[in-house]
Order: structure tokens, then C-alpha cells, then sequence
């Protein structure tokens, strides 16, 4: 007889249910010693799971997978992709799976999903399955975007297998339980179109309209209004990216989610000494996901959904929808742009729009670059400046001369807003985060857990990134980036 709690999750799997030759069946594997090594309570609550009851040995037959839910219909979704520019025409879910959808308190669809839950008919040789140490990455790194308002998918539990994982070393294994808006991607368009199924194309254009824009139903070129969505939404995510230092380091097309939510966290990083050029990525040899480059691979991202949709804007002539579809895609560059800078005025501390407020960004980041200074530190400390503590902000710089030259044009900037110096100040330290997930800090935290099972540094450091404004001396730990040395030689990788 099935617990309580397995029952409770009140499922409604709309893309089981509505879009059939989408996916493949496929049950998770079961596992010998599943173990919970992290429940999202929060998460669970905001769910409307119970929290309590899945806080346990319940959760962890669940979560990893041994036990599914009442409801549950476990998917590989199928989804082609561009990957560093090469084009395959079948990915799909090799070691993930879609478990059910449930409606949250907000009203709001979410996705819940497996990762690292064994084989699938997409898994290309795979193994399917997932160590503890990229997961509870994924967890960490999804909770610090979460609290720093950035639009994510978030983790709900780890759940510890019990089984090895070979990669190059012998590592443990793990199951991830991801939430997301939806796990469309335009890689997901890209799978229907390159097999000239426009008809699937088309049902799944409906089905996203539905579930992520239904106030478009009606437009008058619904297809051609989605392609304008998406890129507005995706304006607004990579600019949030950039005002973090975020570097999402595998910006392929089956990793850009319709939703504009941040999706897969695999070898992704915080940049710490700025530089337009950061890349971790071991796997991003030629730096094509580097931090600058990220506003690009966007727009081609973009480039490629609207290739998928041409048929769709006008059935009876495709060819006159290329005008249209490239003008919204071109209308990405200025759409980020806007929102680039309205957030790097808010980082500044500044309410008014003037014309020279561009310039006065750019050359604080030239002089960021010049300096080699800390990015999250630089933007801290400048808020603290606006309240009259300068001696941190210069300690980062070693030109004081450019410092001070830049200094006085933003406090002349500023003068003319006539608002309180603290208040500036507060709204900037609202606006800039003292913490972030440092990579040297996230590794240590990893390492503790996967080779020692102590998950004190992992809860330490989840304790300072999830409350990232507010600097706190118990937490002085996480505030200071790497060693040059380490950053210099610091590779991310993707965990596969």
C-alpha cells in the first residue's frame, strides 16, 4: 500500500496527455541504498507537497526514484540541439525523465523531473545516471540564481543511489529532482522541424502559447507574436546573467528553455576578476560561451527558433516570414540592451535616465577590466562608497588616479538625483550582492560532501549565497575570490 505522501502530489501532465510522439515512456531505474542528501522544503511547501512527510526515507525512495508518485507519468522528452554550432538532430532526455506536472499555490505549472535516473532511449551510449557532486552543483547554483531574482529551474531534493558512477574517477552516485516552468526548448522546436514535421512543429508552438503566453491565443500572427516573447524573455534573463557575472558555459539550443528560465547547470561559474573573455568551461575550447560572447549566442539561439517557425508565420509562403522573424531577432541586440541598462543604473544607484549613463557603465567595467578587480566586490564596494566608506573600493584598484577621475563624474552623476546618500547606498547594496556561489567555495563544499558525506560546508555555504544582499561577519568566508593563481587554472565541467 502506497504512503500518504506518495499520493499527494496532485499531478496534471498536460504534455503527456497533449502531445503524443513527443516523448517515449521510460521508467526510472531503481536503486540499491537511496538516501535524501537534500529536500527543498521551501520549495516543497511553495509546491503544496507535504513537506514533512517527504523529509525522510518516503523522500528518498521517491526521489530516487524506486517509488513513483500516484499520477506520475514518467517521460524522456525528445529534443534535437545545436551544439557549439554543430547541429544534432536527436538529444532528447538521456538520463532524464518527466515525471508529472503539478499546479503550485501561486496557480502557476511546474514541471518535475529526474536527472541522473538511468537510461533512456536518448541516452547515445550513456550510462543515464548522475554523481552527487554535479548535482548538488546544480542545486546550489539554482538556489543562489533563485535568491538573486533570476528566473531558474530549481532543485526540490538529491537523492543519494547508492550506486557508483564512472567518469574518470569512481564517483557516487545521485538523483536530482529538478522543477522547472516547463522543459520546452528550442531544441525541442528544432527536433520537429528537422524531420519537416510542421505539424508537431505547429502543436507545440500551441501548447507553449498556452501554457507560458496565453494572452498571444488571439494575436493575429500568434507564431510570429511567440518568437517575440521568447526573445523578450530572453533579453531580460542574459542581461540578469551579466549583471552577476554569471557564466552559463554550454549555451546550446537544447539548454535554452522557452520559459526564459536559466536551465542546466552544468559547467557554469561566477567570473570573479572581470574580464569580457572568462571562460571556464573545460569543454568550451574556443571560448564560444564566454561571458562576453553570451548576448550573441543568444540571438543566434533565437535565430534558429525562428527558423523552426517560418512555416508556421505563413503557411502558404514561408519565405515571406523570413523578413518579419529576422526583424524580431534583430530586435534582441537593442531589447538587451535597454535592459542591460536600466540594470546596470539600478547597480549604480541611479533613478533617472540620462543620456551619458551608458558611458558612465562601460567605463566603470573598463576600469574593472583594467584593474583586474573582483566583479561582484567592485559593484559592493562602490555601494558602500555611496555611503561614504571608500576604503575597501580602493583597496581593489590599483590605479587610484582612473579610480577617482571615474569616481567624480558618477558623484556628480548622482548629486543631480537629489536622494540621500544612505538611501542610495541601501537601494545599491539591494542591487549588488555580496555573495555569490565562488567557484573555489562551491568546490570545497562538493568535494566534503561527495568524498567525505560532510555536508557542513555544502550547508554553510547554501546559507550565505541564498541571502545574498546582506553581509553578515559570520559569512566573511564567502566573500573573498580565489587565489589568482587557482582561478587562472579553474575548469568547470558538465558532469555527463
Amino acid at each position: 500500500m502506497r504512503s500518504p505522501a506518495v499520493a499527494a502530489f496532485e499531478f496534471d501532465n498536460s504534455y503527456a496527455r497533449e502531445l503524443e510522439g513527443f516523448f517515449v515512456a521510460c521508467s526510472p531505474a531503481q536503486v540499491p541504498q537511496p538516501a535524501l542528501l537534500r529536500f527543498n522544503r521551501e520549495l516543497a511547501q511553495e509546491l503544496g507537497l507535504n513537506a514533512d512527510a517527504l523529509d525522510g526515507s518516503i523522500g528518498a525512495a521517491i526521489f530516487s526514484g524506486n517509488e513513483l508518485p500516484v499520477g506520475a507519468t514518467p517521460i524522456a522528452q525528445a529534443y534535437a540541439g545545436h551544439q557549439f554550432g554543430g547541429f544534432s538532430p536527436q538529444l532528447g532526455d538521456g538520463r532524464a525523465l518527466l515525471i508529472g506536472e503539478v499546479i503550485d499555490r501561486h496557480g502557476r505549472r511546474r514541471d518535475i523531473a529526474f536527472k541522473g535516473s538511468g537510461r533512456t532511449p536518448f541516452s547515445r551510449g550513456g550510462d543515464g545516471k548522475a554523481a552527487v557532486g554535479p548535482m548538488l552543483r546544480e542545486y546550489l547554483i539554482g538556489e543562489a540564481m533563485h535568491t538573486l531574482g533570476i528566473p531558474t529551474t530549481r532543485a526540490l531534493a538529491v537523492a543519494a543511489t547508492g550506486m557508483p558512477v564512472r567518469r574518470e574517477e569512481i564517483l557516487p552516485g545521485a538523483v536530482l529532482t529538478r522543477v522547472a516552468a516547463s522543459h520546452i526548448r528550442v531544441g525541442t522546436f528544432q527536433y520537429f522541424a528537422a524531420r519537416g514535421e510542421y505539424d508537431k512543429v505547429r502543436q507545440l508552438a500551441d501548447y507553449a502559447i498556452r501554457r507560458h503566453y496565453p494572452e498571444l491565443a488571439e494575436q493575429p500572427q500568434p507564431y510570429l507574436a511567440l518568437l517575440r516573447a521568447v526573445c523578450e524573455r530572453q533579453a531580460q534573463l542574459i542581461a540578469q546573467w551579466m549583471h552577476v557575472g554569471f557564466i552559463h558555459g554550454v549555451m546550446n539550443t537544447d539548454n535554452m528553455a522557452i520559459s526564459g528560465e536559466t536551465i542546466d547547470y552544468g559547467p557554469c561559474a561566477f567570473m570573479e576578476a572581470y574580464d569580457p573573455r572568462t571562460v571556464f568551461s573545460s569543454i568550451d575550447t574556443h571560448g564560444r560561451y564566454a561571458y562576453a560572447n553570451q548576448p550573441l549566442i543568444a540571438q543566434w539561439n533565437l535565430a534558429r527558433l525562428a527558423e523552426t517557425l517560418l512555416p508556421l508565420i505563413d503557411s502558404e509562403n514561408p519565405q515571406q516570414a523570413i523578413a518579419p522573424a529576422t526583424d524580431i531577432v534583430q530586435g534582441f541586440t537593442p531589447r538587451f540592451e535597454m535592459h542591460w541598462l536600466a540594470g546596470a543604473r539600478a547597480k549604480l544607484g541611479l533613478t533617472t535616465e540620462d543620456d551619458a549613463d551608458l558611458a558612465l557603465a562601460q567605463d566603470w567595467l573598463e576600469l574593472m577590466r583594467a584593474n583586474a578587480a573582483d566583479f561582484t566586490l567592485a559593484w559592493r564596494r562602490l555601494s558602500d562608497a555611496a555611503a561614504g566608506e571608500r576604503a575597501a573600493l580602493d583597496a581593489l584598484f590599483a590605479d587610484a588616479s582612473e579610480l577617482q577621475a571615474w569616481l567624480a563624474r558618477w558623484q556628480e552623476r548622482t548629486v543631480r538625483e537629489n536622494t540621500p546618500a544612505d538611501a542610495r547606498a541601501d537601494a545599491m547594496r539591494r542591487a549588488n550582492p555580496i555573495y555569490i556561489p565562488r567557484n573555489h567555495r562551491v568546490e570545497e563544499a562538493l568535494a566534503a560532501a561527495s568524498e567525505r558525506g560532510d555536508f557542513a560546508p555544502f550547508e554553510r555555504l547554501l546559507g550565505a549565497i541564498t541571502q545574498p544582499f546582506d553581509e553578515r561577519p559570520d559569512h566573511a568566508h564567502y566573500v573573498s575570490p580565489a587565489p589568482a593563481e587557482v582561478t587562472a587554472c579553474y575548469k568547470t565541467f558538465c558532469g555527463t
